[in-house]
């Protein structure tokens, strides 16, 4: 029968025999995210190293940290004390690593606990009686103990689950030696390394997922529908998945019954002759099975079985009938058919499965949604989520809305709540009110005390919140500093008039309070206040933001001006610029009272697709690590800081052990980017690896690894205030990014804290794309196998809104190539300002200079470089010589004539646009 939460209990999902309901015509319509508000919980500090959570019903929540700790959030005081520590061995993963709640805990209890014996080799299975907040020591039960080896050994899984019918599932880590490929080592001493052991032996409980059902005495039975039968002979009856690597967070389906997990992979980030490269699953199992490790992974791709002898790679196994013959195998020769991954990813961008993106990669798993799960929630989630499998991933920071074909299959994902980025999830579940709970481990081990926190996504069906934002006409100046305090969108979804309140607060100082969204205000003491919104709608509801303001001290006045285009750069041409610098208190560089080794001026190069605002500088103090601000924001897009620190090691050397490794090698920035990108392992003496990054240009990791071997620089290296910068382009980048120029001063402090204002010019590579077009007129955006381009059309045209074409002297325009006799070629004229401004330019498309069948030489010159590069085929370009210097932003418009054609016939494929000085 149907379980529901009792009074402090644990919800249990019931499991039935209905396949999942997906919804086609009349599906529920998608909720908007920004009625997902994600409430933090646990403040800040207060977590170390959490792994796994439980709810009750009256909202406390029991977490469990790797190093032992058992510990509560109350959320009458919104605090977290601990209760207990649980002695553990703490190295290699091995640790507190799970945790569970008895069905019936609000009468018996009882909870279980998965963990690391401190002195002995293996892993225990455990049940305690908790009770008035204390863990009950004399009552620990031992269900299980699993043999382990510990040196040179990870992954421990440890997620549990319950079905219906009062089983127990527990995921058991495979704890062999990490590696690229496969571990199948058969070499005398090295069966660490050989998961044909464990995950892939019949007679092992390692690398696998067992069910087994408690009894009250503190031993357990093994239910029926297992995938071995109790007396079988080499087989453990407790199995119910085998071959998996290091399965995490387990969730039971409560209408079909069916078990979901996330399984960590290999590192491997390309194909070879040795295997597959690395995938990360997120998995379905309907039946009892065999789910390939070490044989297979992903869809079901193989590895070979690899001869460490002769160093070779040698034969494949069959899905179908795979067999286990190594030396370590105490099992079964002949194993059950490989069951492929429900969904796989690699470090790469995905073919398949292309919205998970790239980079490191860690599957957790997560709960399937059913609203008949709840009984009277006060905050269920929306119709549309009905038999979804919300999923993580804790390198990625996503949680993925994951749905199911009416007979369960595969159908498709999408991210859920995209606005909130969890940092490093790594457990989810839902809680007795609906909402769906995330811990977050935090960045990295030594950040997780700083980041680490728990995390409640409250879906509002009916009134949301105001969005509030403050702002302020001036963060700060001197004395007597008068400002506009501003709550310029602030918003309410819902439409409700909103009704506004500032305080402003100092030290020592009265609280001042204002009732309108715009108020003025006058400083006349020196000092930091705080400004505070609070926004409350119709209906109640009530938001606040915060803002600083800084009275006593006026920021300095930053700028950065070029000699020529202020909007693009020429590769292999000079920059001139020049910085001013003036403060009220300190004086100008034109006076000479600020010197110019006191100004950080920076010129970074950052490949297409980096988002320059991440870059700025804005409260940080102007040293050396000024020159750097756009490496941080890189490493800030990537997951770095998962393994490493800038001090202090974590899963990888720090960026300091970094930087001393390789201060005297004049060729480490190369070869360490390249490592970025393509991953590695064994150069600091451990089994960790370093994931790949494919995606990464290969001139932004260097930025990165330039930053980190100077990361001890203390010195202000800067560019002169006033210079010339030559724009020198990567030889290996395709040349569509960005030169950021960044001019920055702190000044200097007073009894008031110090300000810094910064000046910021972007110089965009001098190509357009016609797609692109913020105007478009008759012109048709069109498609190729793999090419965009825009299909002009006569009397039809383009517009780019405020071009700089300051030193602009051509104008070059690029086809696509085509196939077929669709495109009868014609003219293109250059106007200002409008679409009927003067003419300052003219070129012409013929039809041979992209028609494949028409192309000088025939096909078999026409092919040039990789796919999506200029150099893809060898179509010629046309270029427009300006009738006249032109100075400044202008709208420009491309416009596309050829008075012998019909209006329907289309002139050509345009696919670039390209600025020549």
């Amino acid at each position: 029968m149907m379980k529901t939460w009792p009074l402090t209990g644990l919800i249990v999902l019931a499991a039935g025999s209905l396949l999942l309901g997906s919804f086609t015509d009349g599906q529920p319509p998608k909720p908007d995210d920004n009625r997902f508000t994600p409430v933090v919980l646990t403040p800040e500090g207060a977590l170390d190293e959490p792994m796994v959570f439980q709810v009750l019903r009256n909202g406390t929540v029991y977490i469990i940290e790797h190093k032992g700790a058992f510990k509560k959030f109350d959320p009458v005081t919104n605090s977290v004390g601990l209760i207990a520590t649980i002695p553990v061995f703490k190295e290699n993963e091995q640790g507190l690593v799970g945790f569970t709640m008895d069905p019936d805990y609000d009468k018996n209890h009882w909870i279980y606990l998965y963990y690391a014996h401190p002195t002995e080799s293996k892993m225990r299975l455990t049940r305690w009686e908790l009770r008035n907040d204390k863990l009950i020591q004399a009552s620990e039960k031992v269900l299980l103990e699993i043999p382990v080896d510990r040196a040179e050994t990870s992954h421990t899984g440890g997620g549990m689950t319950w079905d219906a019918a009062g089983n127990l599932y527990l995921t058991v880590g495979n704890n062999t030696g990490n590696s690229y490929m496969a571990q199948t080592d058969e070499r005398p001493g090295r069966s660490r390394w050989d998961d044909q052991r464990g995950a892939g032996n019949t007679n092992d409980l390692r690398g696998k997922i067992l069910r087994i059902h408690p009894e009250p005495d503190g031993t357990y039975s093994i239910p029926a529908g297992n995938l071995f039968p109790k007396n079988a002979d080499r087989a453990r009856p407790e199995i119910y998945v085998m071959g998996t690597r290091n399965a995490w967070r387990p969730s039971i389906d409560s209408k079909t019954g069916w078990l979901y997990w996330g399984e960590i992979g290999p590192d491997a980030d390309v194909d070879s002759e040795n295997g597959p490269r690395g995938y990360d699953e997120l998995n379905q199992a309907r039946k009892p099975g065999f789910f390939g490790w070490p044989y297979f992974i992903g869809d079901n791709y193989a590895y070979p079985i690899y001869d460490y002898a002769t160093n070779k790679p040698t034969h494949k196994l069959d899905p179908q009938h795979p067999v286990n013959k190594s030396v370590n195998n105490t099992g079964l020769t002949e194993l059950p058919p490989a069951q492929p991954a429900f969904i796989y990813y690699p470090y790469a961008v995905s073919e398949t499965f292309p919205l998970v993106g790239s980079s490191s990669r860690c599957a957790i798993g997560g709960p399937v949604y059913h609203r008949s799960d709840f009984t009277s929630p006060k905050r269920p989630f929306p119709a549309y989520y009905e038999g979804k499998w919300l999923a993580a991933d804790l390198s990625r920071f996503w949680i993925m809305a994951i749905s199911m074909k009416p007979n369960g299959d595969y159908d498709r994902m999408e991210r859920f709540a995209p606005d909130y980025h969890p940092r490093q999830p790594i457990d989810l579940k839902f809680g007795p009110e609906g909402d769906l709970y995330v811990l977050e481990y935090g960045g990295s081990t030594l950040k997780s005390p700083a980041e680490a926190r728990l995390v409640r996504l409250e879906y509002n069906a009916g009134n949301r919140k105001p969005v509030v934002q403050a702002s302020a006409s001036k963060r700060g100046g001197a004395l007597p500093l008068s400002v506009t305090l501003l709550a310029d969108g602030t918003k309410d979804y819902d439409g409700d008039q909103l009704t506004y309140r500032w305080q402003v607060t100092g030290k020592g100082q009265p609280t001042r309070s204002f009732t309108t969204a715009n108020p003025s205000v006058v400083f006349e003491k020196a000092g930091v206040y705080t400004a505070t919104l609070t926004v409350t709608d119709a209906h109640g509801a009530q938001n606040s933001q915060s803002i600083r303001l800084v009275a006593g001290n006026e920021p300095p006045v930053v700028g950065l001006t070029l000699t020529g285009n202020a909007q693009f750069f020429f590769p292999d041409k000079p920059v001139s610029y020049a910085v001013a610098v003036t403060d009220r208190e300190d004086g100008s560089l034109s006076n000479g009272r600020i010197k110019p080794e006191q100004v950080a001026v920076s010129i970074d190069y950052v490949s297409e697709g980096f988002d320059f605002a991440d870059a700025h500088i804005n409260q940080q103090k102007v040293d050396a690590s000024t020159q750097f601000a756009v490496a941080r924001a890189m490493i800030r897009k990537t997951d770095c800081g998962n393994c490493h620190n800038t001090a202090g090691k974590g899963v990888g050397p720090s960026y300091r052990e970094v930087a001393g490794k390789y201060k005297t090698d004049p060729a480490a920035t190369d070869r360490l980017a390249k490592k970025i990108i393509t991953g590695g392992t064994g150069v600091w003496g451990t089994e960790a690896i370093m994931p790949a990054h494919p995606t990464l240009a290969l001139a932004d990791a260097r930025t990165i690894v330039r930053y980190i071997l100077n990361i001890d620089t203390q010195k202000l290296s800067t560019l002169p205030v006033q210079g010339s910068y030559t724009t020198r382009v990567p030889a290996d980048d395709p040349g569509r990014g960005k030169y950021l120029l960044r001019a920055a001063y702190t000044d200097r402090p007073t009894s008031v804290p110090s300000q810094t204002t910064e000046a910021v010019v972007v110089l965009r590579a001098p190509r357009l794309v016609p797609t692109d077009a913020e105007v478009v007129q008759g012109a048709v955006r069109d498609q190729l196998d793999d090419y965009t381009f825009m299909t002009a059309k006569p009397n039809t045209y383009i517009g780019f809104r405020q071009l700089d074409l300051t030193d602009v002297r051509q104008i070059e325009f690029r086809p696509n190539w085509h196939l077929y006799d669709i495109y009868r070629g014609g003219f293109i004229d250059i106007r200002l300002n409008s679409p009927t401004g003067p003419v300052i330019g003219t070129t012409e498309l013929k039809e041979e200079q992209f028609n494949i069948k028409k192309f000088p030489g025939g096909i078999g010159n026409f092919w040039g470089g990789p796919p999506g590069s200029d150099r893809n085929l060898k179509t010629t370009a046309s270029k427009a010589t300006l009738k006249e210097a032109v100075r400044g932003r202008h709208d420009v418009y491309f416009m596309f004539r050829n008075d012998k054609v019909p209006p329907s016939d289309a002139l050509f494929p345009l696919a670039s646009i390209t600025l020549y000085d």
